[in-house]
């Protein structure tokens, strides 16, 4: 990761979005090399000069940003998408998660918080605000309930929009991870940094990146989020 980092600002609040940008700006790690206001303007400016990471906001008029991700990444298939949004719903989280976004936060969020965030998403690693993480566990154990083949349903902005929780490996999949690899598991579900499973472990954070990469070969899981929902919606301890 090169520092400062690049940074674009999608939203269609303008207040917000400047405010934003000029407490990003007083940062020493992040360059904002641009903002707009929708997905259309967004994706001129990725094809103008690709950012390293894009905070984008949800509702925005006309394309909403979990539909324009998939061609926000086409665009530029290096740069890092970060949702920013007020929105807490399921689908929405889902929707943004399965069209590749690297992480989805809440609006609420500090700003140290949503800074480490950025680092994080960089690093190669995955953010969920708390109070989504949980909404996925609760939508995944719905969907496995054996008592409850429907699908989930949620209304986003006036629309119908199917809940579908990631595909996750059954319980007897934890058999292929080693005793090692389970500790590092129990911590990334609690939310915990590659940093600080290092500190907690006392090993190094690079071997730390090598367990979470076994950890999600095993599995057959495709990020870090969907490892956190794998361990949090089972008591496999």
């Amino acid at each position: 990761m090169t520092i400062p980092v690049t940074l674009l600002v999608v939203d269609d609040h303008t207040l917000f979005r400047r405010g934003l940008v000029a407490l990003l700006s007083q940062d020493e790690r992040f360059r904002v090399a641009g903002e707009a206001g929708d997905v259309g303007e967004a994706l001129r400016c990725v094809e103008r000069n690709p950012p390293d990471l894009i905070l984008l906001d949800n509702h925005l008029p006309g394309v909403l940003g979990v539909d324009g991700i998939a061609t926000l990444k086409d665009a530029a298939p290096g740069t890092r998408i970060l949702m920013l949004t007020v929105s807490e719903n399921e689908a929405d989280l889902s929707a943004a998660l399965q069209a590749g976004a690297d992480g989805y936060l809440l609006k609420t969020v500090e700003l140290d918080r949503l800074s480490e965030s950025i680092i994080k998403v960089l690093e190669g690693e995955s953010v969920v605000s708390p109070e989504m993480m949980t909404k996925l566990v609760t939508a995944f154990r719905s969907r496995s309930s054996p008592s409850s083949h429907d699908e989930v349903a949620a209304l986003s902005d006036g629309r119908s929009a199917e809940l579908s929780a990631p595909t996750l490996p059954d319980d007897s999949a934890i058999a292929l991870l080693s005793a090692r690899e389970r500790e590092v598991l129990a911590l990334v579900a609690r939310g915990d940094s590659n940093k600080v499973i290092a500190r907690e472990l006392d090993i190094a954070e690079t071997t730390v990146k090598i367990h979470v990469q076994h950890i999600l070969r095993k599995l057959q899981l495709s990020s870090r989020v969907h490892a956190a929902v794998y361990a949090a919606g089972r008591d496999w301890s």
